[in-house]
């Protein structure tokens, strides 16, 4: 066809996920094209007007080390800054945001109009065009075709999307948008296999209907530091606060006496929602011994008065939802301005996906989002990330980029997802990564810059400033280490600071280790020549205070990295192996998975089956490729 536009990549839906996975791929040097139904809702922040949080945090700052784009918009558009967890180790310190959702939108549509090779669609895409078991094109909703090498999906809650408010339901991706009923379809048709989960939205009050002097009142932090490591600035926005309050046991009463009107107990919603982030309805029916639940109040941006109503996610119909609201003291008068409301969708089993998020059965397609049963905005982008990254490695012959458990955040999430994959909306935490103290926050740019610099995401000029960071802070460490503190010398500064006193010299890193002392002993007892940034005497200082920790989970690390490095050929014959069990080998012919260490972590490996296929490993290889 004449008039066929033709690009390297293409990249259905414009969220979080989309907009990463089409950002990326364009930086790389492919030409990529991005869709959305609307385009006045890119990059949307359909739920919490916020950012980062508990794990998620952390899944930002990865994304932003390996040159991503959300920290950094999160930056110009912050309306309030939060460190979570400052009371516990270093390792689940964790950086929260509230967002101006307009100005969210508003930074990144710009960022992606301005991005050299990527094009801007609006367009609902309908049919994938696959030819010879290869992703070739896709087709929207007038027949339009393009066409494209790869194709990657970040298609939200819009697969077979349907919006419940009680007993009403409407075919939408989010309140107010079509659902893309024709997507699902063709990729059942292409064979994959699809669920249903569900999620949902609390109301948004307007805010001079609200007496917020029964709420507690939670300001930002005072000295709060950038979301992205390549931010010199923090958000120039003002600082808002947010209000926390408490349900009453009218609340509870009010859902259970209607129970039989919520979508979710009904019968009318099929889809499986999350344990961790319940409605309402299933606050009060789960927890009959909690009378009361936190309910957290956030403003929507600056030149808005809706604001947000954490903890009153319901899908009960209106005539309900109102006294419900109503009944938390100081929303007596709050009014309604969007009703909260319950979404389920179609999600493709994420078992059927590559480490590199490429499917298995489709050549050139790759997954990203919410569309791999996962949930939130970090996770997404994150995803898309991978996806981008991945897509463009396939155009242009590279080997795929899949960092490993113990390198990423965003590599436990997709290994979780591929090796065990999910029956609920999966979301970050911090205890599913089992070397969580390698992966904080704070030295994200230093495990991952230098990849995205590899691949074309990250400049020299942000390069060259890690590598100054990790040799400062490499310096400093050895600086300290070579110093000796005798008793005399540090008896003062012990004194005033409550620390036991020294009996014999020791080595100031030694000392710096004490729970109670902090970097301050060392610029009092040995100060550097020149100040140092404080991002580098945190970072000393939380090497050297967990150095025992740190040494023992590298050791750890080497051992899972030696399974990693067995490879398993994707035509194994895991049917035809003896001593493994018919189950377990149709999980193993199910999942494929790609290395013996991927296949330990799936559910109902057992030590003697793993030395089954290592066995059977050895005995295919010739001895110059011996990998055990």
């Amino acid at each position: 066809m004449a008039h066929t536009p033709t690009y390297d990549i293409l990249v259905i839906g414009a969220g979080h996920a989309g907009c990463e996975a089409a950002l990326a791929a364009a930086r790389m040097g492919c030409s990529t094209c991005l869709f959305a139904i609307d385009l006045d809702k890119l990059a949307s922040m359909p739920c919490s007007p916020s950012i980062g949080g508990t794990a998620k945090g952390h899944l930002v700052r990865e994304v932003d080390a390996l040159g991503g784009t959300m920290a950094e918009i999160t930056d110009q558009t912050a309306i309030q800054y939060k460190t979570l967890n400052t009371k516990k180790g270093p390792a689940v310190w964790s950086t929260r945001t509230q967002n101006d959702k307009n100005r969210y939108h508003r930074a990144m549509k710009q960022v992606v109009e301005q991005c050299p090779g990527l094009d801007l669609r609006q367009a609902l895409i309908e049919e994938l065009l696959v030819e010879n078991g290869r992703i070739v094109g896709v087709m929207d909703h007038t027949g339009f075709f393009y066409k494209a090498s790869c194709t990657i999906l970040a298609t939200g809650t819009f697969l077979s999307g349907r919006v419940h408010i009680g007993l009403r339901s409407i075919e939408a991706g989010r309140a107010g948008e079509f659902a893309s009923y024709g997507l699902a379809e063709s990729l059942k048709h292409l064979g994959l296999t699809l669920g249903r989960m569900k999620t949902g939205t609390p109301p948004r009050l307007k805010k001079n209907s609200i007496d917020f002097s029964r709420f507690t009142l939670h300001t930002a932090d005072s000295d709060p530091k950038p979301f992205s490591f390549r931010s010199n600035t923090l958000s120039s926005l003002p600082q808002l606060p947010s209000w926390v309050g408490h349900t009453t046991a009218r609340n509870r009463e009010i859902v259970l006496a209607n129970l039989d009107r919520s979508p979710l107990y009904s019968g009318r919603i099929q889809g499986v929602s999350a344990r961790y982030c319940p409605s309402f309805e299933d606050k009060a029916v789960k927890f009959p011994q909690r009378e009361t639940h936190q309910v957290i109040l956030e403003p929507e941006g600056i030149d808005t008065d809706e604001i947000y109503a954490s903890g009153l996610g319901n899908s009960l119909p209106m005539d309900v939802q109102i006294p419900f609201v109503q009944s938390v003291p100081g929303l007596e008068k709050a009014e309604i301005i969007r009703p909260g409301y319950a979404i389920e969708y179609d999600f493709v089993d994420p078992l059927q996906l590559k480490s590199s998020l490429e499917t298995r059965l489709v050549q050139g397609l790759f997954l990203a989002g919410q569309i791999n049963g996962t949930s939130g905005y970090e996770e997404a982008a994150a995803q898309g990330l991978w996806a981008g990254i991945n897509a463009a490695c396939s155009i242009q012959g590279r080997p795929p980029f899949i960092p490993d458990r113990s390198e990423a955040y965003m590599a436990v999430m997709v290994d979780d997802l591929i090796t065990r994959g999910t029956s609920e909306p999966y979301r970050m935490f911090t205890s599913r990564a089992e070397y969580r103290l390698l992966l904080r926050e704070d030295n994200a740019d230093l495990r991952l810059a230098e990849k995205g610099y590899d691949l074309g995401l990250v400049d020299q000029e942000g390069v060259e400033r890690v590598r100054e960071y990790a040799l400062r802070t490499r310096l400093e460490m050895e600086r300290i280490r070579s110093i000796h503190i005798g008793p005399a010398q540090a008896k003062h500064f012990l004194q005033q600071t409550g620390s036991p006193e020294l009996k014999n010299g020791v080595s100031l890193d030694q000392l710096l280790k004490r729970a109670e002392l902090d970097y301050t002993c060392v610029e009092v007892l040995a100060p550097p020549e020149k100040s140092l940034d404080q991002r580098v005497r945190r970072q000393v200082e939380i090497t050297i205070k967990y150095e025992g920790y740190i040494q023992r989970q590298t050791q750890e690390v080497k051992k899972f990295r030696d399974l990693e490095k067995i490879k398993i050929p994707e035509d194994f014959p895991y049917e035809g192996l003896p001593g493994l069990s018919r189950e377990l080998s149709s999980k193993l012919q199910k999942i494929r998975p790609e290395t013996l260490g991927q296949a330990s972590r799936m559910e109902g490996m057992t030590p003697a089956a793993l030395a089954l296929i290592r066995v059977a490993l050895k005995k295919q290889l010739s001895p110059t490729t011996d990998q055990t």
